[in-house]
């Protein structure tokens, strides 16, 4: 008896000029405009897994602890993310939050801790919770349970800075 797939299909990956408006925040970033961005997306540079060459992608922060510099991602795309890959394969990396750079370190949280993320995350963002759980081809009317069931399929990972508070300010 075949098993039956419990994971929704995902959203293909954009392609042509949806990829080139996608991508439109990274040279913002380059650019030294990424404070421009607010603080609800960082730039996560990443080793290709294959090619070893360097890699950027522009991310939504689900969540930010600034006491101790801790950014919690989501990859929308699943596990089969190239970033979300590369980072599996390289868990150290850097990021850009504004014009600051971090070092930091990758963990690929729990399906349970991604269901209380979400929900809260669904709370302080529930128009923006529901376009993604819609997006993602998930239950998509903002309940609690929804979030959570949403948040249980959604692959996230927290990044963890390698400095602590204090010797971050001492630079």
């Amino acid at each position: 008896m075949p098993k039956e797939n419990t994971q929704p299909s995902r959203p293909p990956a954009p392609t042509g000029w949806r990829r080139a408006v996608a991508r439109t925040p990274i040279a913002l970033f380059r650019a030294g405009l990424g404070p421009l961005l607010g603080r609800r997306l960082l730039l996560l540079h990443h080793t290709g897994r294959l090619s070893g060459l360097d890699r950027r992608v522009v991310l939504e922060v689900v969540a930010y602890e600034p006491d101790t510099r801790t950014w919690t991602v989501a990859s929308g795309f699943g596990t089969g993310a190239d970033w979300y890959r590369n980072l599996r394969a390289q868990p150290k990396t850097v990021l850009q939050f504004g014009n600051r750079h971090h070092a930091v370190t990758s963990h690929f949280l729990t399906p349970e801790d991604g269901a209380a993320i979400m929900e809260r995350y669904g709370a302080r963002h529930p128009r923006t919770a529901r376009r993604l759980c819609g997006f993602m081809r998930l239950p998509a009317d903002g309940s609690p349970s929804a979030l959570r069931h949403a948040g249980r399929a959604i692959p996230f990972v927290r990044l963890e800075s390698a400095h602590t508070p204090d010797q971050t300010r001492e630079r």
